[in-house]
């Protein structure tokens, strides 16, 4: 019996890729360079399961096609904006995603981008590495003390309890969150938090976290209204998806000095990144690495062939969203 046709749209860790090869009949990325909309249709053509990441944009226009022979969507990651599901639903394929595997590394990013912000870590490496540093001195790049400070986060699922749970129990922060969907109370009372509206947390906190998806519903939640309510201070840290930062309205308050730094994991547009950003000095930015240990990278991998063995098994996959 021939092996199911399986696409995979970038290059995958090399232990996920041995699994692939033996299990499927598979075509994988040896480049790593992005598939163009028209290789994306022809792959959902020509397979039996398409594989693709979360810089994928699987469109309407993409799933348009009246030739898809692919019955499955087996996504690489946990966020699914560039994924229609509407089209995908309307054109019988099953759909998945790899959620709770990179919880905890993209919390660890989180983290590290608050730390690293409030006390001008990169500032600090750029000083030294230009040769400017001429030593120890009082007041020299004086910065935020983290412990004991009040954390909002936007969106308290399982990437904010996990960040909550290094703040609260590590550093001694103070949580408070909104989220129109929360956890269960006894969650909430895990941390002693206190739910507020994305208004008062915004007002309220030395440092805001987001963690809410993105999408039509959140596109731009972080306007120049908003951020003005923020704390002169208070440092903005997203590791959730670019586009609910409005990148204009974050760049004149960082320029400005209306609130005091930046962590930023990810970006509206991106990978283009908008170069008003490398102006900002209190702003720390990384290349979208909240998921990119090597544990979690081939954990995520190995969701993804767990969805896929459990659909060509006739079963429901794990992490189904149609």
């Amino acid at each position: 019996m021939s092996k199911p046709k399986v696409i995979v749209s970038r290059k995958w860790p090399e232990e996920v890729e041995a699994q692939l090869k033996e299990l499927y009949d598979v075509q994988l990325n040896e480049n790593d360079i992005p598939m163009t909309a028209d290789e994306m249709k022809h792959a959902l053509a020509n397979c039996d399961a398409f594989c693709p990441t979360v810089t994928d944009a699987v469109n309407a226009d993409v799933l348009s096609g009246d030739n898809i022979r692919a019955k499955m969507i087996g996504s690489y990651g946990v966020g699914y904006n560039h994924l229609d599901l509407d089209a995908a639903k309307a054109a019988g394929l099953t759909v998945s995603n790899t959620p709770e595997v990179l919880t905890d590394c993209t919390a660890d990013i989180a983290m590290g981008l608050l730390i690293s912000a409030a006390r001008r870590i990169g500032e600090g490496e750029r000083h030294l590495r230009n040769g400017e540093w001429t030593g120890w001195r009082p007041t020299h790049m004086m910065a935020n003390k983290v412990t004991g400070k009040t954390l909002g986060l936007i969106g308290f699922g399982r990437i904010a309890q996990a960040m909550a749970t290094k703040a609260h129990f590590g550093f001694g922060m103070k949580i408070i969150f909104s989220d129109p969907y929360p956890p269960s109370q006894e969650v909430i009372n895990k941390f002693g938090a206190t739910q507020m509206s994305v208004e008062e947390v915004l007002q309220q906190s030395d440092f805001v976290s987001l963690h809410c998806p993105g999408g039509k519903e959140t596109y731009h939640l972080i306007n120049e209204e908003r951020i003005n309510m923020m704390q002169s201070h208070a440092i903005l840290v997203n590791s959730a998806r670019g586009d609910v930062v409005d990148n204009q309205a974050l760049i004149a308050a960082l320029k400005s000095g209306k609130i005091g730094g930046a962590g930023l994991d990810v970006f509206e547009g991106e990978p283009k990144l908008d170069p008003g950003f490398l102006d900002c000095e209190n702003a720390v930015l990384l290349p979208h690495l909240g998921s990119a240990s090597i544990e979690t990278r081939i954990a995520m991998g190995e969701r993804v062939l767990e969805n896929l063995k459990a659909f060509f098994n006739g079963e429901i996959p794990r992490d189904k969203l149609v």
